[in-house]
């Protein structure tokens, strides 16, 4: 039987200040800064850019000193043995 799947970060971009503390801290490093918009420079914002490989260890939620992530737990579907 397989558990639920673990909780994934979600981030709030209003709260969110580029300091990159949730980056530094992601062990997988599937957390990054990304410039919002179509510029190629400008203000940036955490993102999630590999949900498939987060631990959902919540490292960056505890670290952010903004409270601008949160863990949600998500669903996994279930695989049957054959």
């Amino acid at each position: 039987m397989n558990a639920p799947r673990k909780a994934l970060p979600v981030i709030d971009t209003s709260r969110c200040t580029e300091c990159g503390w949730c980056v530094v801290v992601c062990a997988p490093h599937v957390l990054s800064l990304h410039v919002q918009g179509k510029q190629t420079w400008g203000p940036k914002r955490s993102l999630l850019h590999d949900a498939a490989t987060c631990t959902g260890c919540a490292l960056c939620a505890v670290r952010c000193p903004f409270d601008a992530i949160r863990m949600v737990r998500t669903q996994q579907p279930l695989i049957e043995d054959v």
